[in-house]
């Protein structure tokens, strides 16, 4: 195996930097664009095994990299809860219901990955039989505030103002809400390490939309929770975008390395988080 990535990782002396991309699969492969279209679209692509390892292995033989990221998406967890989602072309996903009160809260579900999320787990499998080594595969899950948004807000968003707004004005059921997500993220990252991915990531996409007092208030314990709940599996890897505001407090989390955005200088992050 190509264990370069998994080296580094270790925090071992490695020869150079190990490189994948975070949308190595996608757009960027007109061999994905056939699949996809032959798959009828994004989430008929994604919840069919067979076909999602071979999106998954495309850019392994296209550009070499030296891992393989999970073709899935972060909101496989949200529909595994009760929320299902729909993914509008060129607009991107809408969620018919949305979590804006207790009531909406009780009807969400435990999540049972075996069971919810299987068409996942089979892709890995497929993914790891077909891989046959060359590379180490990544897989992923989005974290709690992210999800969060998604699932009080609906849709995208440029500022998540009402999910900000959940936070403050609604501490008991805005924290209700993200122990949930926590609880079924945790349970779905676990089962994909037994199915054999080598890493996993969180993606905070959304994390720069909140101030650090915010952040490390109300999202960081459950951060705290999820990752120390993951501990010493496989290497992990947290990616808060927009969140270097707060890079020294990821630094707290028990996981084996930060992502940073473009926006972020490495030599000062590094400073920052050995700090």
């Amino acid at each position: 195996m190509n264990d370069l990535l998994l080296r580094a990782l270790r925090g071992e002396e490695v020869e150079r930097p190990p490189v994948w991309m975070m949308r190595q699969a996608g757009r960027t492969l007109p061999e994905y664009r056939a699949v996809r279209a032959e798959a009828g679209g994004f989430k008929d692509l994604l919840m069919n095994p067979n076909r999602a390892a071979e999106v998954t292995i495309q850019p392994i033989e296209a550009y070499g990299v030296d891992a393989a990221i999970l073709f899935s998406d972060i909101l496989v967890v949200p529909e595994a809860m009760g929320l299902p989602y729909n993914l509008v072309e060129k607009v991107g996903p809408r969620f018919p219901e949305t979590i804006r009160s207790l009531a909406d809260l009780n009807r969400l579900h435990e999540v049972d990955p075996g069971r919810d999320l299987k068409y996942v787990i089979d892709a890995i499998e497929v993914t790891l039989k077909e891989l046959q080594g060359r590379v180490p595969l990544i897989g992923f899950a989005g974290a709690p505030w992210t999800l969060f948004c998604y699932m009080v807000e609906g849709k995208g968003s440029k500022d998540w103002t009402l999910a900000r707004r959940m936070l403050w004005e609604e501490p008991a059921l805005s924290d209700a809400l993200l122990t949930a997500i926590t609880k079924a993220t945790k349970a779905y990252l676990h089962a994909q390490i037994e199915a054999g991915v080598h890493v996993v990531q969180l993606f905070d996409s959304w994390a720069g939309s909140l101030s650090r007092e915010l952040y490390v208030q109300r999202i960081l314990p459950h951060m705290q929770d999820l990752v120390e709940g993951l501990r010493g599996r496989v290497p992990l890897t947290v990616f808060a975008k927009g969140g270097s505001h707060f890079l020294q407090d990821l630094a707290t989390l028990p996981c084996t390395a930060l992502g940073l955005d473009w926006q972020t200088n490495r030599q000062w992050a590094r400073r920052l988080a050995d700090e």
